[in-house]
């Protein structure tokens, strides 16, 4: 692929223009379209530094469509993620992006997904408002209210407080937004 590295994230490849859909690496399922600020993301899960050993259970709670989960699955060297999406389709893109890779996908609610804790790494990448994102997105002010933004808060408190309770002590959890809102952001953290 003809491109420049990119100039945050060591996994991207900026291109000059064209369809990346057309490309060989994406076609074949080798590689996944995906903006640095995601990759970004994932890689600062990677690289936190833990208590004690990453005994190599690694947990997305909010992992549909899956491209963060890929890859914190390619970086995992030896781990086990486990993909939360409660959502039927956005949980097939999850299994298809994270083809071959060690990711095992629950549809479940990651509020109360039912699984055993004491995960190394959680990744709670939550659904929010996506006022961060417009440039990718413009349809996206046209979708949201101020109204919701109290339903998207408490879910997101609730998502957090989840990955919490199903982190390790000494683990990390990492909660993102792709909302400059501080209801979702600062505000959310501050309670948790």
């Amino acid at each position: 692929v003809n491109g420049t590295v990119g100039r945050y994230s060591p996994y991207a490849v900026y291109l000059s223009g064209g369809d990346p859909g057309r490309l060989d690496p994406i076609r074949d399922g080798a590689a996944l379209v995906q903006d640095e600020g995601s990759q970004l993301v994932a890689r600062a899960l990677t690289l936190a530094e833990l208590e004690g050993t990453d005994t190599g259970r690694w947990l997305d709670l909010c992992s549909g469509p899956g491209g963060k989960t890929a890859l914190l699955a390619a970086l995992a060297d030896g781990a086990q993620v486990t993909a939360v999406e409660p959502a039927p389709r956005r949980a097939e893109l999850v299994e298809q992006n994270t083809r071959g890779l060690s990711v095992e996908v629950l549809r479940v609610d990651g509020r109360d997904p039912g699984i055993e804790p004491g995960f190394d790494r959680v990744l709670v990448d939550a659904p929010c408002t996506g006022l961060g994102a417009l440039r990718r997105r413009p349809e996206a002010r046209w979708r949201r209210q101020p109204g919701d933004v109290p339903a998207l808060t408490k879910l997101q408190r609730e998502l957090l407080a989840s990955a919490i309770r199903l982190t390790r002590p000494g683990g990390v959890v990492l909660y993102a937004t792709c909302s400059p809102h501080l209801a979702e952001t600062i505000g959310v953290v501050a309670d948790a």
